[in-house]
C-alpha cells in the first residue's frame, strides 16, 4: 500500500493500447470498499471505453474548435484562495508547462496543451462520477475517497490514471452523453490506461508542502 501511494501521479501521456474491459469493470467493484459516512454510498460511476470512447474524444475536439463553452457544474478551485493555495496552484502549472518546454508567453501552445485534457491524454478508458445534487460535502468527500482506491488499484493493477476535474466545465456534454438522470451531476472523470514513458509530461512529479505548514501534532 504504501509503494502505491508513492507511485500515483497525474499521468498526461497514455499508450494507444487498450484495457481489458473485465478489468476496468473489477477496479470499479473493488474501490467500493471506500470509507462511505452512513453507508451511503453517494458515488455512480461510467466507465467509458471503446467505440463510445472514440465518440466523446469526436465530440470534444469539435466543442474545442469552434471554442464552445458551457456554465461549469461548480467551482473547481475555490474563488477567495488563500496564497499558499494560490503559489501552489500556479507553481504545479509552471512545472508541467517547463517540463514540456512551453514557456509562458506562448499562449497558443499552452491553450493546444490543455485541450488534450478533453481527449483523457490519449488514455483508451475512463471512468466518472456522478453523485446526487442533493448531497453535500461529507458525501462529495465519500467520491473522493471510493477515487483514491481506484486509482491505488490502478497502479497495483500495471494502470496510470489522471483524475480530471476539467470535465466539470462541460458538464452538459457529458451528462448528455451518459444519460445522466437529472437528479445527478457530474463531479469528475479519470482517465486510465498504460502509461507512456516517453511523454515529457510524465516526467513531472508534484511536490507536497513541507509538513510544518499543515500537520500538528499535539501531545
Amino acid at each position: 500500500m504504501s509503494d502505491a501511494i508513492a507511485a500515483r501521479r497525474s499521468v498526461r501521456g497514455f499508450l494507444d493500447r487498450a484495457v481489458d474491459p473485465d478489468q476496468l469493470r473489477d477496479l470499479a467493484l473493488k474501490a467500493a470498499r471506500a470509507a462511505t459516512g452512513g453507508n451511503i454510498q453517494p458515488w455512480h460511476i461510467d466507465i467509458v471505453q471503446g467505440a463510445a470512447m472514440a465518440e466523446l474524444k469526436a465530440i470534444m475536439r469539435g466543442k474545442i474548435a469552434r471554442g464552445e463553452t458551457e456554465t461549469p457544474g461548480y467551482d473547481i478551485y475555490p474563488r477567495d484562495m488563500t496564497d499558499a493555495a494560490r503559489a501552489r496552484t500556479f507553481g504545479i502549472g509552471e512545472a508541467l508547462y517547463g517540463a514540456l518546454g512551453i514557456p509562458r508567453a506562448d499562449k497558443a501552445a499552452r491553450k493546444s496543451w490543455f485541450a488534450r485534457n478533453f481527449q483523457f491524454f490519449g488514455a483508451p478508458a475512463a471512468y466518472f462520477c456522478t453523485v446526487d445534487r442533493r448531497m453535500g460535502p461529507p458525501q462529495w468527500a465519500d467520491c473522493g475517497m471510493y477515487l483514491q482506491n481506484l486509482m491505488l488499484l490502478a497502479v497495483e493493477a500495471g494502470l496510470a490514471t489522471c483524475p480530471q476535474e476539467c470535465w466539470a466545465v462541460y458538464p452538459d456534454t457529458v451528462e448528455t452523453f451518459l444519460g445522466t438522470p437529472p437528479e445527478r451531476m457530474l463531479f469528475c472523470g479519470v482517465a486510465i490506461g498504460y502509461e507512456d514513458t516517453t511523454e515529457p509530461a510524465n516526467t513531472l512529479r508534484a511536490p507536497r508542502a513541507p509538513a510544518k505548514e499543515w500537520l500538528t501534532v499535539k501531545d
